[in-house]
């Protein structure tokens, strides 16, 4: 393996690593402030706020925002998703366990993952389910239950 790729599977784990750190942060924020919302919602508007700035700061000059009007609603699901997941990473964590919420969070991912490639989903390149990446995908779902089970 390349150095590079050495590079960007380390970012990729460290995003994993921060998304670990993000649930029970969230959680207890949604404590502290009464409801699950609450904490949801200041998960995002700090995001925003971070985001914001440093699209300002950073790559003023390469985004165009004034594309926005044009984009199809479909573009604008990713978000609504994104909400739905931290809010249900916020009520899970509590009562499942941050590895629990995690680990089966991955294996849903990984699932959906194989169909939105197998029938090449959202303009995306077909790449079929094969033995390996279907026996793959068997031993994540595994996995996970094996961390919320036992």
């Amino acid at each position: 393996m390349s150095l590079p790729a050495l590079g960007l599977a380390f970012m990729a784990i460290l995003a994993g690593v921060m998304i670990a750190f993000q649930a029970p942060i969230n959680a207890m924020a949604g404590q502290r402030l009464g409801h699950v919302m609450g904490g949801a919602t200041l998960s995002f508007v700090v995001g925003a706020l971070a985001l914001g700035a440093i699209s300002l700061v950073a790559f003023r000059d390469q985004i165009a925002w004034t594309e926005l009007p044009n984009l199809p609603p479909l573009l604008f699901i990713g978000g609504l998703l994104g909400a739905i997941y931290i809010v249900l990473s916020i009520w899970l964590t509590p009562k499942l366990g941050v590895g629990a919420v995690i680990a089966l969070g991955i294996a849903g991912q990984v699932l959906s993952s194989l169909a939105l490639d197998h029938f090449g989903m959202l303009n995306l390149a077909v790449r079929e389910i094969s033995l390996g990446r279907f026996a793959g995908a068997v031993l994540v779902v595994g996995g996970a239950m094996m961390v919320r089970f036992l």
